[in-house]
């Protein structure tokens, strides 16, 4: 199938959101939905049908068909990992993630995407990241608008690991 435009990829993504909820997509519900008039979702819905993406006869309600519904899946997953990795890591405000994930998702390639979702699930894995290590990231760098001091963090991130490290019996001494 060819390249979708990122008009129809969010009509898609609206259509699969609606129809979770209500079991079927109106033309008013997705015109609504998109802050758009009744006139451009007829054109858009026309497209998509003819892609074999919806089923889609006019004053009807509308469906995904499972290609539709396979597509629709693959372009809210982008949407979630971008918005998750804007808000959780870099700590975005989310409206302003949400407005960012939706115009990246477009755009994204697999390969991209799925090295994103590794990095986001190492850095909530790995113990030389974390929980603290995101905390440590909001803290320092966005509550004061810079990273300037790295040393002091790192220096108590440290500790705080050493105090975590089994088979120790008491936290090691540091030099500085």
């Amino acid at each position: 199938m060819d390249h979708m435009s990122s008009n129809l990829e969010d009509y898609l993504e609206v259509i699969f959101s609606l129809e979770s909820v209500n079991s079927e997509a109106r033309a008013k519900d997705i015109a609504d939905a998109m802050g758009v008039q009744r006139a451009s979702v007829t054109n858009a819905l026309q497209k998509l049908s003819q892609r074999g993406l919806i089923n889609y006869q006019p004053y009807s309600s509308v469906t995904l068909t499972p290609e539709g519904f396979r597509t629709a899946t693959r372009i809210v997953h982008r949407h979630k990992v971008l918005y998750d990795f804007l808000h959780t890591f870099l700590q975005i405000r989310p409206e302003v993630a949400e407005d960012t994930a939706c115009k990246l998702e477009h755009h994204i390639d697999d390969e991209s995407l799925e090295t994103l979702t590794k990095f986001a699930r190492f850095i909530m894995t790995c113990p030389r990241t974390g929980k603290d290590w995101l905390e440590a990231f909001t803290r320092s760098c966005n509550e004061r608008g810079t990273c300037t001091n790295c040393s002091e963090c790192i220096k108590s991130c440290l500790e705080r690991q050493d105090d975590k490290c089994p088979g120790s019996s008491e936290p090691s001494s540091k030099t500085s």
